[in-house]
């Protein structure tokens, strides 16, 4: 099949096309800036990249000015875009209502649509994304891919938070997790590449970009994630305060007569690497940290704390553990951040192999790093969140056996 997938923010389209016969990508780029002004389009077919200005009004344009080029004439990869089979489109928030991909229909919206108060900086994009698509596509399936669903395998006493019984059985207001399909994909990757010795999985997924998550996976199953029932809970984050009493958000609301609106803006927008220093990427941090910088030297010990803290519970929590995973722009590129994290934990088992750690920068292709003589395998592997949708997309339309165009 010819998948598209769509990644849709409030002011970008991210879009990739799959032949999922082959696995392979046949293109992908990001429609940047849509609804404002300097709107272009990144294309990229294999290694050859194409930048171009457009006018993008709304996310309805931003997916026709998509179609068109993969039927150009010059970075074309298709005859025509009837033969696009389906389209997979990324829903950061599902709920308990989606426990797996679902094909898009009126209702699945608007389930999506209530879910916005939980996801209230994705799932309105997302849903954006989806409808323009369908007014774009009508006559192909569309198909919800959940960041949720594969922490949907946690245990009630893990995803329960102690509060009133009432808020979750009336509002369902528990762990749900984010990040699910690029946990899913690299903790599959690691037990493709380590084969035998990871019949009995022991993995910890550090999800490390913008937005940083930890999962705890064990033979192959989600028992316990960081975020919660929003991304805001967890690590350290660029923008995000992650962990937080919530004595906190109290003291605040009652000393600088904050509204809601105002804590989520903070809390969302204003915290985590960004509240402490002035940026949020972690080069920049690292840089300054070298340099002398008091602040993003705090920042960085305070992120890597937190990282420290969650690998030991998970370890805990897993009974053991026998690989660690570092995956997206921190993880994948930050030899110096994946150093800081690891060096403290030998007394797990864990030995860093330093000049491979170097190395593996740039997110192309799957590494261990670490020692030979390390009970615990580290792994630095490119997410693919892309792939997983696309397979996603197929599964759902066989398994139906919906009739494709």
């Amino acid at each position: 099949m010819i998948i598209l997938t769509l990644n849709c923010g409030s002011s970008s389209v991210k879009y990739s096309v799959f032949n999922t016969a082959h696995g392979t990508m046949l293109a992908r780029g990001i429609v940047e800036r849509v609804g404002l002004t300097g709107s272009f389009i990144s294309h990229t077919v294999g290694t050859h990249e194409v930048k171009i200005e457009i006018k993008c009004l709304n996310h309805k344009v931003a997916i026709e000015h998509v179609l068109k080029l993969l039927v150009s004439s010059s970075d074309g990869i298709l005859e025509n875009i009837t033969e696009v089979n389906a389209v997979g489109h990324r829903v950061v928030h599902g709920g308990e209502f989606f426990i797996e991909s679902t094909i898009i229909n009126e209702e699945v919206e608007d389930v999506i649509a209530e879910l916005s108060t939980l996801a209230p900086l994705h799932n309105p994009a997302n849903l954006q994304g989806i409808q323009a698509a369908r007014d774009v596509l009508p006559k192909i399936p569309h198909v919800a891919v959940f960041d949720t669903a594969f922490h949907q395998t946690l245990p009630e006493y893990a995803f329960r938070y102690a509060i009133p019984s009432r808020w979750y059985d009336e509002k369902k207001i528990r762990k749900y997790g984010f990040h699910g399909t690029s946990h899913f994909y690299v903790s599959q990757r690691a037990m493709q590449l380590l084969g035998d010795s990871m019949k009995k999985s022991r993995i910890i997924s550090l999800h490390l970009g913008n937005g940083v998550s930890i999962t705890a996976i064990k033979d192959g199953k989600s028992i316990d994630t960081s975020m919660g029932l929003t991304p805001l809970e967890g690590l350290i984050m660029g923008t995000r305060s992650g962990d937080l009493d919530p004595g906190v958000i109290l003291y605040m609301m009652r000393s600088e007569n904050l509204s809601p609106e105002e804590l989520d803006a903070i809390l969302n927008r204003k915290s985590g690497l960004i509240g402490i220093t002035t940026t949020s990427d972690m080069r920049d941090i690292e840089k300054k940290a070298t340099e002398g910088d008091e602040k993003s030297h705090l920042a960085l010990k305070m992120a890597v704390y937190r990282v420290q803290k969650y690998i030991g519970a998970y370890t805990v929590a897993l009974g053991g553990l026998n690989a660690i995973i570092f995956t997206a722009g921190i993880g994948e590129n930050s030899p110096t951040f994946r150093n800081h994290v690891l060096k403290d934990l030998e007394f797990l088992g864990i030995k860093l192999d330093e000049k491979a750690n170097k190395k593996a920068i740039g997110g192309k292709e799957d590494q261990i790093i670490s020692a030979d003589s390390s009970d615990v395998k580290i792994l630095v592997i490119p997410t693919n969140e892309e792939l997983v949708m696309a397979q996603d997309v197929e599964n759902v339309i066989l398994r139906r056996n919906i009739k494709i165009p």
